[in-house]
């Protein structure tokens, strides 16, 4: 018998085993304390391991929770009494369930359960037992899981040590979940702890957050880490293998590669995403040597030459690609669901091509769907601790929630879908807190204030902090001037001198137009190629002298004494440069075909005075409001007014739309009739006349701080975004990203191609996830109207939660983008898409759920296998590798799929000619046109500094050199190549030569090494040859070297060799045929002949 005596508390890993509100075990108190059993959570019917827990019972009665006498602890709502009875103690909680294991006797459970434990039908029998160290009898082994799941006991654990019940008497699942798309109305008891607390709270806690296995094994050993360190393994080895590949830029590298040059450089541009994806990617390029100089402005730059470190730039969204692979899994098995479902989770999302190829770019996806993971998976963290409200973890998951929050905003506006999942599920637990009339006002308030501070303050600063560290960075002008307004200009490094306050007669000014960012009116000597082909009026968005105007009267005359200028005013203005007079009349606008609007053009000459048509009314339309006159008289800054004509009646209008190249794509400038007032509005800005008191007063802008450039960016930011209407050749609409109707070409070159596709498999099944998921959802709301209660058993509420919560983040981040006339692509998709694979799982687990192990797990292995051949068969264009036309027109599932085949070669064997070494360079040359014939010698061992930029170019090489190994070394291949085709070339000279045409005597064919002027430099030891040789004289040094043939018989035309004979078959006719990024034929691969040249 057990004494009461307190006894010092062991530190047994199985402690949480005891607690009635853990596993559930069954303890009858007449059996030997030596042993119990457990069973592994996936393995049925296996043997049971052995947990000694002697130390651990004893140092259970000490604690004082388990004291006489059976009275229930006030203070703790959520706990049940205790009985102590002969030395045995027993627990009745509603945490735990009430059909309890048949097999146990009756005095195991509390007096007023005895009687009704004798009268429940013994539904299993489990007699099996064995016998303990000291020869008495054991305890009995537990059931299989099935079994236990049919009696209504835990079989598995949440996050925070509970049990998570299935049977049909189980207490319900939390109120709220992690979606909060449950259609319950009310908690149960067992979750009062989760709205009120208690003292045992945080001893429970402190016992189950240990790190041990179920069966006492270091965390190291457990299964679970086990495959989720081989899951990273696999993860890391799938996005960076070969991330050296493609060496040149690829698709919005361009921009995001560009970026990364101005931030080193300082200089200020604008993008419609936020800072924080392309400050990292500038942070690592700066870390590892990036020259500013390389703009990265072209698709098909070459990194090599300038030795740009695009491998570590890449590197880094490859790295975080890599890390959504394991926070899949944990987000899946954190919900409570098992182990193969978290497994099938980290599989669909390693192998889906779309999201792998976006990971070995220089582009925001990977760290977007990075963010957005974490998000999702803090804050199913933040929902297991639901019963220890405020304690540390609970405060630690929900403000690492509100991090990924602020970052997933803070690399793109899609972020801001991810803030609207959190937050309704946020509003659902709110509001059935308040609908619990246990919990005081006081700690709805608590709760509610937690939450806000959490998710709403800290990513708001975590936003505004990024733009802070992106203003620092920018702090000169750049080509993003022009979108930004004068005041925030000024913050640049740009100057604007103090310009008088009044403008008078005679004043050189620059007019600002108000209702775009266009910038200045302007005029420069160029003329319209359409209308009256005067010259151009256009707006121009940097500072120049072309910007600036004469402010006449209405005669063209300039009082001798000082007037100043009024509303009502009729005006002409000058240009001060060309002494063109602001013009219009009827003819239509160069490039707007609307009729009410007529061409603005320059008109006159310095002699000329003008005529009617150069008039303007000035009309003061708003002003700031702390100078009254601004309304009467045209003061510099304050006034803001409008130009009418007084012919034509109309506007001085400007737009957005830009003028042809001719108009040096300035923005277009018209004058309009009915035109709307924002887009009509100017502003005197400088204000220069000699004629000026000296004491006259001055105005200037006033300088915005931190927040006003940050409002003002944001709002530029959205007006751009939402201007990007234009026409894309593979841009999409979002009906068909659910069904993979096209994908995105990113990059071909070298009879290889690069194209953004899924994994149609993934995608396929995640769709029909979502639709299976919408239609039992509403088939039940309608039964459940018509009065039936379909309850599963308990699974509905729990799958309702897990389920809802990922169908809820598919919606918000898929559905709003049908409200977007912006240009859309695929890869907006793939958040969406990362949602819909982890309800998939969810799905899986419940078809699942009462199959035998063997079963789950055969079905876990058939989905992977599939999944992966599908990747498989698709990954040459994730990866830009070698593929054949063959394949590529057997891997179309959809004849939308629009990348090209005909690019691929018929064979792997055409790729070996000319396969790139480490270094990138030729191994041949390029047949153009016979006779015209070029062949190239394979380089020499290049050496480390002609390598890649790669600090990983010995772990993940590039392009090895490709050896036959029929034929043995390329060099013998190439001096083979180099032999036939001299011949062929010969024979056609002959040939012509005996039809009487004149051609020149036939050349030798140029290698790299007997022509050093054709590509790289020659080896070293031919420079020191060419060194040691005498100069050509004087104009012989660009002549190549002739060579002499012996006369040969005519050939006939019949007799010569064609192409396949000597050996290069449809080889050549792909050298020649034109890439789809290069028209002309011309590839980085095989340099042009100096005759092309």
């Amino acid at each position: 018998m057990y004494s009461s005596a307190k006894a010092p508390r062991s530190s047994s890993s199985s402690f949480s085993f005891l607690d009635p509100t853990g596993l559930d075990l069954d303890l009858p108190p007449d059996q030997p304390t030596n042993h119990i059993t457990t069973i592994h959570e996936d393995d049925q019917e296996e043997e049971a391991d052995y947990v000694d827990i002697r130390e651990a019972h004893a140092g259970r009665l000490q604690d004082p929770y388990y004291a006489a006498p059976p009275v229930a602890i006030q203070d703790e709502p959520s706990m049940a009494p205790r009985y102590p009875t002969g030395g045995h103690f027993y627990a009745d909680t509603p945490n735990r369930s009430q059909t309890a294991s048949p097999s146990l006797p009756s005095s195991y459970y509390p007096p007023h359960l005895q009687q009704q434990q004798q009268q429940q039908p013994q539904r299993y029998q489990y007699p099996r037992t064995r016998a303990s160290g000291n020869g008495s009898a054991g305890l009995p082994l537990y059931a299989s899981r099935t079994q236990r799941m049919r009696n209504g006991q835990s079989t598995s654990l949440d996050q925070s040590g509970k049990p998570i019940f299935r049977g049909p008497s189980q207490p319900r699942i939390s109120s709220g979940g992690i979606g909060g798309m449950s259609s319950s109305s009310s908690g149960s008891e067992g979750d009062e702890a989760y709205f009120i607390g208690g003292r045992r709270a945080a001893g429970i806690h402190k016992r189950i957050s240990s790190f041990r296995s179920r069966r006492g094994r270091q965390w190291y050993k457990s299964r679970q880490v086990q495959i989720v360190g081989f899951i990273c393994v696999l993860s890391l080895i799938v996005r960076l293998w070969g991330i050296g590949y493609p060496t040149s830029v690829v698709f919005d590298e361009v921009h995001f590669g560009g970026f990364a040059s101005k931030y080193i450089r300082g200089r200020f541009f604008m993008d419609v995403h936020p800072p924080l994806a392309k400050m990292l990617i500038a942070l690592v390029g700066w870390a590892f040597g990036l020259d500013p100089s390389f703009d990265f402005k072209d698709i098909g730059m070459d990194y090599i030459g300038p030795k740009v470190p695009y491998v570590a730039m890449r590197m880094l969204c490859g790295l975080m690609g890599a890390a959504v692979v394991p926070m899949a899994f944990f987000t899946i098995k954190n919900s409570g669901h098992s182990l193969h479902a978290a497994v099938l989770a980290a599989v669909l999302v390693l192998f889906e091509n779309s999201i792998v190829t976006q990971s070995r770019l220089i582009l925001l996806d990977s760290p977007l769907i990075f963010f957005t993971a974490f998000t999702a998976l803090a804050w199913t963290n933040f929902h297991n601790q639901r019963k220890y409200p405020f304690s540390d973890d609970w405060f630690i998951w929900l403000f690492l929630t509100g991090v990924g929050l602020g970052l997933t905003g803070s690399v793109k506006w899609v972020g801001l879908f991810t803030i609207a999942t959190i937050g309704t599920s946020t509003i659902n637990q709110l509001w059935i807190l308040w609908g619990d009339l246990k919990v005081p006002t006081r700690v709805w308030l608590d709760h509610f204030a937690a939450r806000a501070f959490c998710l709403i303050l800290v990513p708001v600063v975590i936003y505004m902090f990024m733009f802070e560290i992106h203003f620092l960075l920018l702090g000169s002008s750049g080509d993003g001037d022009g979108f930004m307004s004068a005041p925030f200009q000024m913050t640049l490094g740009k100057s604007l001198e103090d310009s008088p306050l009044s403008i008078a007669y005679g004043a050189t000014v620059t007019i600002r137009h108000q209702g775009t960012q266009g910038g200045y009116l302007h005029s420069h000597p160029s003329n319209y190629e359409t209308g009256s082909k005067q010259q151009q009026i256009t707006l121009y968005p940097h500072k120049d002298t072309n910007n600036d105007w004469i402010i006449q009267k209405g005669d063209g005359s300039i009082p001798s004494t000082l007037e100043y200028v009024k509303n009502g005013d009729v005006i002409r203005l000058m240009h001060v440069p060309t002494f063109k007079k602001l013009h219009s009349h009827d003819k239509k606008a160069p490039v707007t075909e609307d009729e009410n609007h007529f061409e603005v053009s320059g008109y006159g000459a310095k002699e000329f005075a003008g005529d009617a048509n150069d008039e303007w009314r000035v009309e003061i339309t708003d002003f700031d409001g702390r100078d009254k006159k601004a309304g009467e008289m045209l003061h510099t800054l304050r006034s803001k007014f409008k130009l009418v004509h007084t012919n034509m009646a109309c506007d001085l209008f400007s737009h957005s739309v830009k003028l042809p190249k001719w108009g040096f794509e300035q923005q277009e400038v018209t004058c309009m009739r009915s035109a709307i007032q924002a887009k009509t509005t100017w502003m005197v800005e400088s204000n220069i006349y000699d004629a000026y008191p000296a004491n006259a007063p001055k105005v200037n802008y006033k300088i915005p701080g931190f927040f006003g450039k940050f409002i003002e960016l944001n709002k530029v930011m959205w007006r751009t975004n939402a201007g990007l209407t234009d026409s894309h050749p593979y841009d999409s609409r979002p009906s068909s990203w659910p069904w993979m109707r096209r994908g995105i070409s990113f990059w071909g070159k070298e009879q290889k191609h690069v194209y953004l596709i899924g994994n149609w498999f993934t995608w396929y099944l995640s769709s029909f996830s979502i639709v299976l998921y919408a239609c039992i959802r509403v088939l039940l709301v309608v039964r459940d109207k018509r009065g039936y209660r379909d309850n599963f058993r308990g699974l509905r509420d729990y799958y309702e939660l897990s389920g809802g919560f990922f169908f809820m983040g598919w919606c918000f981040h898929y559905l709003p983008f049908f409200l977007m006339d912006r240009q859309l692509f695929l890869h907006h998709y793939l958040p969406a898409l990362y949602f819909s694979i982890l309800l998939l799982c969810v799905t899986f687990d419940l078809l699942c759920r009462f199959m035998p192990n063997r079963y789950r797990l055969a079905a876990l292995i058939v989905v992977s296998t599939v999944a992966i051949y599908v990747f498989k068969t698709r990954a040459p264009l994730t990866y830009g590798s070698e593929w054949t036309r063959s394949q590529c027109e057997a891997s179309k599932l959809l004849k939308t799929w629009d990348y090209d085949c005909y690019q691929f070669p018929t064979s792997y064997d055409h790729y070996k000619p000319y396969h790139p070494s480490r270094s990138n360079e030729d191994l041949t040359g390029r047949i153009i046109d016979p006779p015209v014939v070029q062949l190239q010698q394979p380089q020499e061992p290049v050496h480390s500094e002609d390598r890649p930029h790669d600090f990983l170019e010995h772990l993940l090489p590039h392009n090895p050199v490709p050896v036959d190994q029929d034929q043995g070394q390329p060099q013998e291949i190439h001096l083979e190549l180099n032999k036939q085709a001299e011949k062929l070339k010969v024979a056609v000279h002959d040939s012509l030569k005996d039809e009487g045409k004149e051609v020149k005597a036939p050349e030798r064919i140029h290698t790299q090494d007997s022509n050093p002027k054709e590509g790289k430099p020659a080896p070293v030891e031919e420079k020191h040859k060419a060194a040691a040789a005498p100069k050509p004289a004087a104009g012989e040094e660009n002549k190549a070297p002739k060579v002499a043939h012996p006369p040969k018989k005519p050939v006939p035309e019949a007799s010569i060799p064609d192409e396949q004979e000597l050996g290069f078959g449809d080889f050549s006719s792909d050298l020649m045929g034109a890439d789809e990024e290069n028209p002309g034929g011309e590839d980085d691969a095989f340099p042009a002949t100096r005759e092309e040249q």
